[in-house]
């Protein structure tokens, strides 16, 4: 069975309102929750190793297996005659890599995920030989080493049928790389600490910068930019961090998001910002919906007729008409307002959506439509 529905498109099932957008909900929030210092981040570390102890999974006769492992073989003192290949069936070449935390110190310990870089079918029981984790500037920062975790599997036949569950391929070693080099961090070496807003907004800036001075005094904050706010801060490293602390904790309205339509058209999400309005505008509902449907016939000729069994075809076709209905906007017509005129004429969210980008077309919707 077939069945088409015509309303310019309709991609949507659910409809989603999230709560803190409506009117008269907005609330406080922490400097930490909106913003971070700058030069307070994490970087990011890769590295090029070894696992063994595969159960004949690893990367076979590979090029790149064979001369890593001739390489870490030399490096221990075992030196392999020229010309002989070794057996690297439980070997397989990886990529590690990790994120490594501001103000990690040496001797802490960070997660690591490992990939396979040849042509390993699974890493599943195997280890990473002890590899060095480099940074952006070929400094090592980190040392991988541990036992690896692989949430996927496979399995294959002697015919040649296989199965395979997540990804083999792919492990991590949870604390498996140790920090041996600190990373320097601007923190403290500055006059003037900057927050950086996660969500840059003039409002949000303006409003950040006043609270600030509002609670250690006028002329410490000002505002940069719509997503940087300047702070004068105490020198010693040991006030500066009472000092951030207690910034973070500060609490203040930001300023409200844009005007926006989201439209989630995989999921069937619809997000409407309370801020949006129409201009005034006149809509026609309708949907037509035309069903085809398959039901064959088998046509059985009699004992003595000579004739031979046949397969008839027979198509029905049914079309519904919906009752077409026009509803207006009135000017500045708001979400609430929006919602229940579309409620009342019967329309779904999927309708909404077809709604909206008329709307939009017509230059009556005062908010930015964004389909994802």
């Amino acid at each position: 069975m077939l069945s088409i529905k015509e309303l310019g498109f309709t991609i949507v099932v659910g409809l989603v309102f999230v709560l803190g957008l409506l009117p008269g909900l907005a609330q406080a929030e922490r400097i930490k929750d909106v913003a971070k210092v700058a030069g307070v981040r994490s970087n990011q570390l890769v590295g090029y190793g070894l696992v063994v102890g595969l159960n004949g999974t690893g990367d076979g006769g590979g090029a790149a297996a064979q001369q890593s492992l001739r390489n870490m073989m030399t490096r221990l003192g075992v030196r392999l005659p020229d010309g002989q290949n070794l057996q690297a069936d439980n070997v397989a070449v990886v990529s590690i890599h990790a994120e490594l935390p501001p103000f990690s110190k040496p001797g802490k310990t960070i997660d690591v995920t490992v990939s396979s870089v040849g042509g390993a079918d699974s890493l599943r029981g195997g280890s990473l030989l002890m590899t060095p984790l480099r940074g952006v500037d070929d400094n090592v920062y980190a040392v991988a080493q541990g036992n690896l975790i692989v949430s996927g599997f496979g399995a294959a036949g002697n015919d040649g049928s296989s199965i395979t569950v997540n990804v083999p391929t792919v492990g991590r070693i949870p604390n498996g790389a140790t920090v041996e080099r600190l990373v320097d961090t601007p923190f403290g070496q500055e006059k003037e600490l900057v927050l950086n807003l996660h969500h840059p907004d003039f409002t949000t800036s303006t409003r950040m910068a006043r609270v600030i001075n509002q609670a250690v005094g006028k002329g410490t904050a000002h505002s940069v930019d719509p997503g940087s706010v300047s702070v004068n801060a105490p020198t010693d490293p040991a006030q500066r961090v009472a000092f951030v602390s207690m910034l973070e904790n500060l609490t203040f309205t930001p300023g409200d998001s844009p005007a926006r339509v989201i439209v989630n058209s995989r999921t069937g999400t619809v997000v409407i910002g309370k801020h949006v309005q129409v201009t005034p505008a006149a809509v026609a509902h309708g949907s037509l919906t035309v069903t085809i449907t398959s039901d064959p016939l088998v046509s059985q000729p009699g004992p003595l007729a000579g004739g031979e069994t046949a397969v008839v075809p027979r198509t029905d076709i049914d079309v519904e008409q919906a009752d077409s209905r026009m509803f207006k906007f009135a000017p500045g017509v708001s979400l609430d307002e929006i919602v229940r005129a579309v409620n009342e004429v019967g329309a779904a969210p999927g309708d909404l959506v077809a709604i909206l980008e008329a709307l939009k077309e017509a230059g009556a919707l005062r908010a930015e439509l964004v389909v994802i």
